[in-house]
């Protein structure tokens, strides 16, 4: 029997997420991801921009060889987890919360690492990023502000139009994600491996 045919997309052995029969080294799929997201974070940081060239090539090339090492298992767990990490970044994404780089970013550390060591790395993301602009509002005096204006932007779809209100673009607060989901994806990754605990 073909070891690649009984791989099951999402499974987690060995800390991945793309096949219980994966021939890929998790190290070195963690070290991509890692790599992957540290770059991110660095352009991200610097420029305010999450490159194409890091993110673009990750999404089309990931299933591929996913596929050709681990056959339809491995393809099925690179594209579940392209489109599973896409989907909650795109909505927010259409609502102007999150900037294309970062949607891209978390597609394709789902593609690389599969759905559920991606989805971990997202929430972790989040968290961390939550965190952080909780804290710089409050450093910044701004907390009970963009709190306000977070509770009309959610409440806006089912207000009456006359009770509707849309905050100014000056009081809105942004943050680049590159480094939180660097931190996301380091804490993700680094707890499916218990040996580097002690």
């Amino acid at each position: 029997m073909d070891r690649r045919a009984g791989s099951i997309p999402g499974s987690t052995v060995h800390g991945s997420s793309m096949g219980a029969q994966s021939v890929i080294d998790p190290y070195a799929l963690h070290g991509v991801i890692l790599a992957m997201a540290a770059v991110a974070a660095f352009t991200d940081v610097r420029s305010g921009l999450i490159p194409n060239w890091l993110t673009l090539p990750a999404i089309v090339l990931a299933p591929i060889v996913h596929g050709f090492l681990d056959g339809m298992g491995g393809l099925l767990g690179s594209l579940i987890g392209l489109l599973a990490c896409a989907l909650v970044p795109l909505l927010i994404f259409y609502r102007g919360g999150m900037a294309g780089g970062d949607v891209k970013l978390f597609a394709a550390l789902g593609a690389v690492g599969g759905y559920a060591l991606g989805l971990e790395a997202q929430f972790l993301s989040l968290v961390v990023a939550s965190i952080y602009a909780v804290g710089q509002l409050t450093w910044n005096g701004r907390l009970a502000t963009s709190l306000g204006n977070s509770v009309f932007i959610g409440l806006n779809p089912v207000l009456p139009r006359k009770w509707r209100r849309t905050p100014p673009p000056e009081l809105m607060h942004r943050i680049r994600l590159g480094a939180a989901i660097a931190f996301g994806t380091l804490i993700a990754v680094f707890g499916r491996h218990r040996e580097f605990w002690g």
